[in-house]
């Protein structure tokens, strides 16, 4: 868009070359415009009132949506249920009801001319660092990642310990605790707890537990319980303090549930009660953004390749009903692939996954 000044300095410029005798074509192409634009401007008031377009009165799109839906869209998104989740995970909760009514741009861009979005907090910008040598995780019980966080009682400078162990895969918890003090019996308990529940003893390929380099993890009896169990351990990189990234991204999820006490627990039972609770809704009804908005236990048992499958074709048809609302083709709702501990490129993994597929193959 060029603005007003600069289009009399042009139609200036061009009209001393052409009182010099030169072409009209041709000392446009040299001034970076098309003739036609400037007959244009000298016959629609161009050099008087400059552009129109911004000003221009434009009739709505023929496929927005109606104010009945961009009402519906609302009370939909004001529903207690929707409260405090956002768009990534209103659409993909209704799509699983069989429900469709606007893609999460759109039910985004209506909620914020109502005033309704909020960003969650400040947050550090991403660091640009090498990718190191990681775990791919193909499936479930392949790769865990552990540790421990804090929990605030009501007395200043007493804090509970909340153990727990991710499934890399699935993003599913698979083992936690909650104890009063700091020990590695705990962690030995909780790893040979999770391992029977997960039934390790039965897979031929045992997984990797990866954790910080706390002294708890790294305790004798801890590693004495994990070589008995075959289970193979991990260790974060000395001096890098994201390399556990998925167990510090959940208990940041942990502690800014609504559920969770900002005066700390009263009691340790309290704790452990409010623990329950996180990881049942978390494992159960929690829509995981990193895995297609599917919950961790249907990721774990398989389950999310119906559901995603599902929700494509209910884009699907959604767009055949109305093919102008969509520019290009629909949502991604394909199943997630492998996932690494650490960003890792992409033929690394490629060529992990070939290798998984041959060793079968050949045995």
């Amino acid at each position: 868009m060029i603005l007003i000044a600069d289009r009399r300095s042009l139609a200036q410029d061009i009209q001393i070359a052409r009182d010099a005798g030169a072409r009209l074509v041709q000392v446009c192409e040299i001034a970076g415009i098309d003739a036609r634009t400037l007959q244009r401007w000298n016959a629609h008031e161009g050099l008087t009132k400059g552009d129109g377009r911004p000003a221009a009165l434009r009739p709505p799109a023929s496929h927005a949506l109606s104010a009945d839906e961009r009402a519906k869209l609302l009370s939909v998104a004001n529903e207690p249920r929707f409260c405090a989740v956002p768009p990534a995970r209103i659409v993909p909760m209704l799509a699983d009801e069989g429900v469709y009514l606007a893609s999460e741009s759109t039910f985004a861009r209506v909620m914020r001319e109502h005033g309704q979005t909020a960003h969650r907090g400040p947050t550090k910008a991403p660091q640009t660092r090498r990718p190191p040598t990681t775990h791919i995780a193909t499936a479930a019980r392949q790769v865990w990642c552990w540790d421990m966080t804090y929990l605030p009682a009501t007395v200043i400078g007493r804090w509970f310990h909340l153990y727990l162990i991710l499934d890399l895969y699935s993003r599913k918890i698979v083992g936690w605790e909650v104890h009063a003090n700091d020990s590695a019996d705990h962690a030995v308990h909780l790893v040979r707890r999770t391992a029977l529940a997960e039934g390790i003893a039965a897979l031929s390929d045992k997984p990797v537990l990866h954790g910080d380099n706390g002294s708890t993890l790294k305790a004798t009896t801890v590693l004495a319980m994990l070589n008995w169990l075959g289970v193979k351990p991990s260790y974060s990189r000395p001096r890098v303090s994201d390399d556990n990234a998925y167990a510090e991204s959940l208990f940041r999820t942990a502690k800014y549930r609504p559920e969770f006490p900002a005066k700390g627990f009263e009691t340790l039972e309290a704790a452990r009660q409010w623990g329950a609770e996180f990881v049942h809704w978390y494992n159960f009804e929690h829509k995981h953004s990193g895995i297609r908005y599917v919950s961790p236990q249907q990721r774990h048992t398989g389950e999310d390749h119906v559901i995603l499958a599902a929700r494509h074709a209910l884009y699907t048809q959604a767009k055949e009903r109305n093919p102008a609302r969509w520019v290009r083709h629909t949502r991604n709702w394909e199943p997630m692939g492998p996932v690494t501990l650490n960003p890792e490129r992409d033929s690394v993994i490629a060529e992990h996954v070939k290798e998984k597929l041959i060793q079968p193959m050949a045995a």
